[in-house]
């Protein structure tokens, strides 16, 4: 007897999405991109995957359907799926990890070139506006609802908004201070050197936590 596949956090995201509506594989794609994909992006490699386990699982039905002459097919949650999304949401989620090639090449800059470094760090702020502009514009017709589906999770789509507007905005503000960093760098990185009172200074900033504690 073949065993059933696992279901993992990017399922149970196809799930949530399902909960909300019911999606054809490219309006998953779409919607991934607006909300899910911004905070787990490796949802987006296996999202082709995922629906056919929910159904697998009993969590979601499958129906043939037609845009014109373009066959789709069209998913939509079953009572046990959404007992079983409300069983996953019930248990705490971890915390979250970063993966960030811009700063791992920083990590290693003084094997590089300060141009090589600077490059990394103007793409970076790139992004974080890039990104930004999107939760504008998803920003803006959350607020503009009045009605629909748009107004109704206007609740739980703030806690997305305000962190990513916060998260875009950390990112942009250390790509400036980062950016006048390294333009003070020599074109020899490796032999720059910085006092201990610098690092102190950040130290000092890492403390927020043990200030929480001792409070």
């Amino acid at each position: 007897m073949s065993r059933r596949s696992r279901l993992t956090t990017t399922t149970y995201g196809v799930l949530g999405l399902l909960a909300v509506r019911p999606h054809s594989t490219y309006e998953l794609a779409k919607a991934m991109d607006r909300s899910v994909g911004r905070v787990w992006p490796r949802a987006q490699s296996k999202l082709f995957e995922e629906p056919k386990k929910l159904v697998e699982h009993g969590y979601a039905t499958a129906r043939d359907d037609a845009v014109g002459r373009r066959p789709r097919t069209v998913y939509t949650i079953t009572r046990a799926g959404r007992r079983g999304l409300a069983d996953w949401l019930a248990e705490p989620g971890q915390g979250p990890s970063l993966e960030f090639e811009g700063l791992v090449k920083l990590i290693f800059a003084d094997h590089g070139s300060r141009d090589g470094a600077l490059a990394s760090l103007a793409r970076a702020r790139r992004w974080a506006v890039e990104q930004n502009a999107g939760s504008i514009e998803a920003g803006e017709k959350f607020a503009a609802a009045e009605g629909g589906r748009y107004a109704e999770r206007r609740a739980t789509t703030l806690l997305l908004g305000a962190f990513l507007t916060d998260f875009y905005k950390l990112v942009a503000d250390w790509a400036d201070w980062a950016t006048g960093e390294v333009e003070g760098w020599p074109e020899d990185i490796s032999s720059h050197r910085i006092s201990a009172d610098r690092t102190r200074k950040v130290l000092e900033r890492a403390r927020w936590s043990e200030e929480e504690h001792s409070g």
